[in-house]
């Protein structure tokens, strides 16, 4: 099953076994990748407009070696994708849906240990199929926990949302002229990037998109009781420290009260059983970013 050709039409799509090969393929011990004001402006090349423009607008699962300028230090993970509930959406939401996936789990900016305010980010990649050497266009999916970062010991412990809270901590008070660049340039690139909308995973293997419903919110968080005590995120969601496997429930909404609270039903659940730390997933493992759409269906 492939998206609707509206969405793609050069990319061709990969499979789940090659792309997770090329991750695992040159795994390396905890690197503490940096991020610097100055590598925005490399050379007199704006580095962080090419690298909004690509995540908008490349739909490859893997690319060359490129610098990841927000969350550059994170762990690769992958297994499957499960809704088992019934709701009102399509696409892989639909309940009965099963999906190979790979996800990258991230901090954002450069403080990977406990003690530090760190923003936790989930990034998903969708394999809409059950043989792994098959070639599919994948959807893909983003979720923060708090763009300023937050106090919390556990990776397991937080709620990822694709439409994040923004605390402004001292870690972005530290970054400031980093994180104005940032917002600025990403704001230009796209109308509403405080929110990533989810019909790349509503609209997969539908034929007619036009009268599918996409949920407004997406929330994934780890089942309780995983907890592992490592300073470092990285080790606390390798799957060997977890007997080799951690489980996240998925939950959506689509309407909220007058504070703000949405009105979450837990639909699925993400089960990853194997996880890599690597160049690859550091610098090649692209995810894109679904550009804003005013016109769908909730």
């Amino acid at each position: 099953m492939l998206l609707s050709n509206s969405l793609f039409s050069e990319y061709k799509g990969s499979n789940f076994s090659g792309t997770w090969h090329q991750v695992t393929s040159d795994e390396y011990t905890l690197p503490h990748n940096e991020i610097s004001f100055g590598y925005l402006l490399n050379w007199g090349v704006n580095e962080i407009k090419n690298s909004a423009t690509r995540t908008l607008s490349d739909h490859s699962d893997v690319l060359p070696y490129f610098t990841k300028l927000v969350h550059p230090n994170g762990i690769c993970l992958s297994g499957k994708w499960r809704i088992m509930h019934d709701n009102p959406y399509g696409g892989y939401f639909r309940q009965g849906s099963e999906a190979l996936i790979i996800t990258r789990a991230s901090v954002a900016l450069n403080k990977t240990t406990k003690g530090h305010q760190r923003a936790f980010g989930f990034a998903g990649k969708l394999f809409p199929i059950t043989d792994s050497d098959d070639v599919v266009q994948t959807a893909n999916f983003f979720l923060i926990d708090d763009l300023g970062g937050t106090s919390a010991e556990h990776y397991t412990s937080v709620a990822m949302t694709n439409e994040p809270a923004s605390s402004i901590t001292l870690t972005v008070i530290r970054h400031l002229i980093y994180s104005i660049k940032l917002a600025v340039t990403f704001g230009e690139a796209d109308s509403n990037p405080g929110i990533r909308q989810l019909y790349e995973v509503s609209y997969l293997g539908e034929e007619n998109t036009s009268t599918v419903r996409t949920p407004r919110w997406m929330k994934v968080q780890a089942l309780p009781g995983q907890t592992v005590n490592a300073e470092d995120f990285r080790d606390e969601l390798n799957v060997d420290a977890h007997g080799g496997e951690i489980k996240f429930s998925v939950s959506v909404a689509s309407s909220q009260d007058s504070r703000g609270r949405k009105n979450w039903s837990e639909i699925g659940e993400i089960i990853l059983d194997a996880s890599v730390v690597s160049n690859s997933c550091d610098h090649r493992l692209h995810f894109h970013h679904p550009k804003w759409k005013s016109n769908l269906r909730y």
